[in-house]
């Protein structure tokens, strides 16, 4: 038995046990990692420098895009780390930084998913009002909205996670720090707040998504009384790549945490874990590339400016949207 002012490290889930699997998930890592940083790295190049770009939609992209590189750089170091030196250990406060950026990042997911979700309803049901609902003031206000509250709630998290006696060991049944693990370790009842601003957190998430239901009913309605082929497709096409990002990303985290206990194994739930945390940053740029030509027209020209040393780039600024 030991509390939490005792506790200087924790014992993170190993990957595998055998040393040739170890290097395997390094190199697994490494590759999706790689991939994703230089996907989203593209993304964000691309906007910043493609001037043509400077609109809501690429706008909000780039900030997606942002959460994307923070989320894979938050729980895969550590992992790659932990199998290449075949070693569990992560310190206390590595650990609550793992904590708090994670939640950061993936609140920040969800809040941007949902103003895309709303730049598209205002772009295709509401044209005429786009230049006053979606200016560059109100698109900067957005953004800074979601990434400040998904700041205070992580740290309201964590430092709440973290104040909790910690008397059942230090060993988490996850490859990188995660509340609902740590709150096993626990012996107060106190745990039972966090497990209430926890239950808070899943209900504005549920929120976000009844809003994005109701927001694309709105938006196939209007697509379907477009009177030309031509001009449904596009409207389509422009919808397709959000709606893939937001399956993949609400899909796996929602089977992970609320699959039958029937179906759970530690091996399963180590594949989800890993699926709900480092898959979709390294697909969301591929998705979004795919089924946008703008995006990937300027995708190309970045990596023409880069190869020729002839980049140039300039911030975002509101002005630009």
């Amino acid at each position: 038995m030991s509390n939490s002012s005792s506790i200087t490290h924790f014992l993170l889930l190993a990957l595998a046990e055998m040393r040739q699997l170890q290097l395997l998930d390094f190199c697994l890592f490494l590759g999706i990692s790689l991939a994703a940083l230089l996907a989203n790295g593209l993304i964000i190049s691309a906007v910043a420098c493609g001037h043509h770009l400077h609109t809501p939609m690429f706008f909000f992209l780039l900030n997606l895009a942002l959460t994307d590189l923070g989320s894979i750089c938050t729980t895969v170091p550590k992992a790659m780390h932990n199998s290449l030196w075949d070693t569990r250990n992560i310190s206390y406060t590595g650990c609550a930084a793992q904590v708090v950026f994670f939640c950061l990042f993936y609140l920040s997911r969800v809040s941007l998913l949902t103003i895309m979700c709303y730049d598209r309803y205002v772009s295709i049901c509401k044209p005429l009002h786009s230049g006053t609902l979606l200016g560059s003031r109100a698109c900067a206000h957005m953004a800074a909205a979601a990434w400040a509250s998904a700041f205070l709630n992580a740290l309201m998290h964590t430092v709440n996670t973290f104040s909790l006696p910690l008397c059942h060991g230090n060993v988490l049944g996850q490859f990188f720090c995660e509340i609902p693990h740590i709150l096993k370790l626990s012996c107060s009842k106190s745990y039972l707040r966090e497990l209430g601003l926890l239950a808070l957190s899943v209900c504005l998430v549920f929120g976000c998504f009844l809003f994005i239901v109701f927001s694309y009913v709105q938006i196939f309605r209007a697509v379907l009384r477009i009177p030309t082929e031509q001009g449904r497709h596009k409207a389509f096409s422009t919808c397709l790549p959000h709606l893939a990002v937001i399956s993949l990303f609400l899909s796996t985290i929602m089977f992970a945490h609320l699959k039958p206990p029937s179906i759970s194994s530690p091996s399963l739930d180590l594949a989800l874990s890993v699926l709900y945390s480092v898959v979709p940053p390294a697909l969301n740029p591929l998705i979004y590339s795919l089924r946008n030509q703008e995006l990937k027209a300027a995708v190309l020209e970045t990596d023409d400016w880069m190869v020729s040393g002839t980049l140039n780039c300039w911030p975002i600024s509101a002005n630009h949207l």
